[in-house]
């Protein structure tokens, strides 16, 4: 079975996939940057963060004995998820817990601090005595930062350094090293809530911002879709909005050109069909009076002759009265009235002209069940099913006729039990001259008009008419109505 996607969903989906394809190149970006170094992420947000805890941290420690240092880096660990350390540059732990420094971790360090040793100018002989008593930590002071990756034990690291504590060891530094094993730190290093949030919303956004073109378009053709349909079962008044200025709305007033032009073609077709089957009335009367005539005149060795061109005569007749029907029909389509009748009434009325053997038609109508439709078009229509299904079926069983409301609409169901139509002539048996030439022949078959007028009467009081096969065997035709 092949799926089928409507035209919004391939949109969307067309849609979703580009974000999908931005995202990679981003994580790919993101890779690559990782790969070259992960400093670039602590600018900005980041590295205001870390500066600012780095501040508070210095000043804690400062004001604080050497015994407290861990257990103050461990309270502040313990407000992001992440483990501090305050070490040294070549790694040697001076206050803290965290796990065993990475080897990554520990040559970052040694080529960060012995950088800073680098950069930092050698103190003045007047600076060193005696010396000055460093203030507090500026919370707006930046630091030296480092982050690197790590995969023994897997996680991120990052160093800060700090200021000396007492300016008469100026030479020794501090490391304030964090360890997280993610890259978010607790939201320390990266809070992702905002890029998901942005990102989240970016998706809303586009997607509220596409919403009306694809309604627009997915309408558009909707409704050409629907006007189609209607047009290719012989509905040739439908038209569809041309307000589109593109290549749809073009698409639009191409399919009303067309349905104005199909609806002259056919309604002169039909007109023309009309007008020959009127004026062949006259010759074949005349034909039947003269046979009449000769009939009478002619000797019984030639009467067998005589009585089959009356046969011919009387099939060419009914053949123009069934085409006459047709016609008339299929004409009246626009200039009818429709009115609310009682189905009940009008079933029994037929089912008792068309079916000597009142026993051979099941009539299962509410007394009170009313429809809109013209009388004498829908008593043709149900006369020429019950006509049928009498011919080809009458022996197999009972005829039934059943109506039902069914949202907003009546259903009025001819069903026999007799062999049924092939399935793929199921779409065919409404259209004018179509017989099924393996199971009718002419004898038996018709002229392959009675349910081309059945559809013709039941389109012309704006209703529908299929036929199904039923189970194990019969046909049944359904008529929808207007309630």
């Amino acid at each position: 079975m092949n799926l089928r996607f409507p035209l919004s969903a391939k949109i969307l989906l067309w849609f979703f996939l580009n974000l999908l394809l931005l995202g990679l190149a981003f994580y790919v970006f993101f890779d690559v940057q990782f790969r070259m170094g992960l400093d670039p992420l602590l600018m900005g947000q980041a590295g205001d963060r870390i500066d600012a805890l780095s501040n508070v941290i210095f000043d804690e420690l400062r004001a604080a004995s050497v015994e407290e240092h861990t257990e103050i880096l461990e309270y502040f660990g313990l407000d992001y998820g992440v483990q501090i350390m305050l070490v040294r540059p070549d790694g040697g732990l001076i206050a803290g817990k965290g796990p065993q420094l990475a080897p990554e971790a520990r040559s970052r360090l040694a080529s960060f601090g012995a950088a800073v040793l680098r950069a930092q100018p050698p103190p003045r002989r007047e600076e060193v005595s005696p010396p000055p008593q460093p203030p507090l930590a500026d919370a707006r002071r930046t630091h030296p930062k480092f982050m690197v990756h790590s995969s023994d034990p897997a996680g991120y690291w990052v160093g800060i350094r700090l200021p000396p504590f007492d300016h008469g060891r100026a030479g020794l530094q501090h490391v304030l090293l964090l360890y997280s094993p993610t890259l978010s730190g607790g939201g320390l290093f990266i809070d992702f809530k905002p890029w998901l949030l942005i990102g989240f919303g970016a998706v809303v956004f586009s997607v509220l911002f596409w919403l009306p073109l694809i309604r627009g378009i997915t309408r558009s053709i909707k409704q050409l879709t629907v006007a189609t349909g209607q047009i290719a079962e012989g509905r040739f008044d439908v038209r569809v909005s041309e307000r589109r200025r593109d290549e749809i709305g073009r698409l639009g007033a191409e399919i009303n050109s067309m349905a104005v032009r199909l609806d002259g073609f056919v309604a002169g077709e039909k007109r023309f069909l009309g007008d020959v089957a009127h004026e062949l009335c006259s010759p074949l009367a005349r034909m039947q009076v003269a046979l009449g005539i000769l009939e009478q005149r002619t000797e019984s060795a030639q009467q067998e002759y005589v009585n089959d061109v009356r046969e011919e005569v009387q099939e060419m007749s009914n053949l123009v009265n069934e085409l006459l029907s047709f016609s008339k029909a299929s004409l009246r389509e626009k200039t009818i009235q429709l009115q609310c009748i009682p189905l009940a009434e009008l079933v029994r009325r037929v089912a008792s002209r068309e079916a000597r053997d009142g026993d051979k038609v099941q009539i299962n109508i509410a007394d009170d069940l009313t429809a809109l439709a013209e009388p004498d078009l829908l008593a043709r229509a149900l006369a020429n099913l019950v006509r049928n299904a009498l011919r080809y079926a009458g022996d197999a069983g009972p005829i039934t006729i059943t109506a039902e409301p069914v949202e907003h609409a009546v259903t009025v169901r001819v069903c026999d039990s007799g062999p049924g139509v092939p399935e793929d002539a199921l779409q065919k048996i409404f259209d004018p001259f179509y017989r099924l030439e393996a199971s009718r022949s002419r004898e038996t078959g018709g002229f392959g008009l009675g349910l081309a007028i059945v559809k013709t009467c039941v389109e012309a009081c704006h209703g529908t008419v299929t036929a199904a096969n039923r189970q194990p065997s019969g046909l049944e035709v359904t008529i929808r109505l207007k309630a």
